[in-house]
């Protein structure tokens, strides 16, 4: 019976086959012992000379680190393996040899493993990070979906920009400037004004020199836009959504945050609501924690984020934000035109800022004093204006940053594990 690692559970003391490489070994005396890895998970594999011959059990010994394989072998529940079960090995088929991998047990510097991704992204880290980014996009979906929103792909070339042009990459299209898009909002606030509650999830570009643990040039973006939804029940779909996913990691891959030792009592506790706090109380707040140079008006950096954080347990709201340090398409606060009904979720234990909101401005005239206060082009923005000049209604969105995401939910350090081919300032290879 050929089967996958992830499905041994379904063989009890049957035998199967698996297609695997060899992500390592090691033997003592009359016994081998393989680990094998297929996609799916991770399984030791156990060969008994006495049990196979002496060929067998010679090949099992002297096959190489990531040589591939098909292993045939009994299946045995093994309450010591992380998995739960083991293989008794009673035939191995070498399919093809690997020679000098060049990633060995030993320790790497991190240029060396980034210079070998596409082979790093085999390791049982790794492994565990890719599955859980898998999850949450899988949630995402289901989230969504069971929400009554519609998936809608926005552009990735676009002829304007939702925040301006000082941080795109920008590039021909035939005979017209064109940017890679650093956001798929406004096309999806489009959207929303044909299909109510809408949702994107695609690559995005930010071309700034930025070489933070929290920084990526190329990144994924959850992007929802809700019609007739204002600035608190969108800040209540974000944490319940926010919420869904923390819960499905932890009910889905449990085996994946034990591989990486991620203490998963911080993560139990993510459920909404979550607090909220105004910038003008997080002024005050970082004042009296010693920050002295900062003062209304200023936005925050890491240090700041991380201060506020490391107040709550779970992610904090900082809302209302100076319209000075804002897009121009947020709506005004009513009663306090000098702030915008803006929001940003900060994750805690230092991961920062996950995901950024608002309610956009819903009136023509406001918008068209907004664009032309940020010097922007009228004629590129004109369909934008549309959508407040035909039925323009109250509306708000949001965006999720996927690799902050799984940093955070996964607890490793430094965002370009998180995605399969890391695009940062000085790396394009692999």
């Amino acid at each position: 019976m050929k089967t996958t690692i992830a499905k041994v559970g379904q063989f009890v003391d049957q035998e199967v086959t698996i297609g695997a490489w060899l992500a390592g070994k090691r033997s003592s005396g009359k016994i081998a012992f393989l680990q094998l890895r297929d996609g799916t998970g991770f399984i030791q594999g156990v060969v008994v000379k006495a049990e196979v011959g002496d060929d067998i059990f010679q090949q099992a010994k002297n096959v190489t680190q990531e040589s591939s394989l098909y292993v045939t072998g009994v299946v045995r529940a093994e309450e010591r393996a992380p998995s739960g079960f083991e293989l008794t090995v009673t035939k191995v088929e070498v399919l093809h040899v690997a020679v000098d991998y060049p990633i060995t047990p030993k320790e790497h510097g991190t240029e060396f493993l980034m210079d070998h991704r596409h082979l790093w992204l085999r390791s049982k880290r790794q492994h565990a990070v890719m599955k859980i980014r898998n999850e949450i996009i899988r949630a995402t979906y289901e989230f969504f979906n069971d929400n009554d929103f519609v998936k809608v792909d926005p552009p990735i070339l676009t002829g304007s920009a939702p925040e301006g042009t000082s941080e795109l990459f920008a590039t021909k299209y035939f005979d017209e400037d064109a940017y890679l898009s650093q956001s798929g909002q406004l096309y999806m606030e489009a959207a929303a004004m044909a299909l109510g509650r809408v949702f994107s999830f695609g690559p995005t570009f930010r071309a700034e020199k930025s070489k933070t643990r929290r920084h990526l040039i190329e990144f994924w973006m959850i992007e929802p836009e809700m019609a007739f939804v204002e600035f608190e029940e969108n800040l209540e779909i974000q944490e319940q959504f926010v919420s869904y996913i923390v819960q499905s990691v932890l009910k889905n891959c449990a085996l994946e945050l034990k591989t990486l030792g991620r203490d998963t009592s911080k993560l139990e506790n993510i459920k909404a609501p979550f607090p909220r706090i105004t910038y003008d109380d997080a002024i005050t707040f970082l004042q009296e924690k010693g920050f002295g140079d900062i003062s209304w008006g200023d936005d925050f950096g890491a240090p700041h984020e991380t201060a506020i954080a490391e107040h709550y347990d779970k992610p904090v709201f900082i809302t209302k934000y100076p319209t000075s340090l804002k897009p121009f398409y947020m709506q005004p606060d009513e009663s306090r035109e000098e702030v915008v009904l803006c929001a940003d979720l900060i994750a805690p234990e230092g991961y920062g800022e996950i995901i950024g909101g608002s309610q956009r401005i819903h009136d023509d005239h406001l918008l068209k004093q907004r664009i032309e206060e940020h010097k922007l082009s009228q004629d590129a923005y004109q369909w934008y204006l549309d959508l407040r000049k035909y039925g323009s209604v109250p509306h708000s969105g949001f965006g999720l940053g996927l690799e902050r995401t799984v940093a955070w939910i996964s607890g490793v350090e430094h965002v370009r594990e998180t995605i399969p081919f890391p695009r940062l300032l000085n790396r394009l290879y692999p």
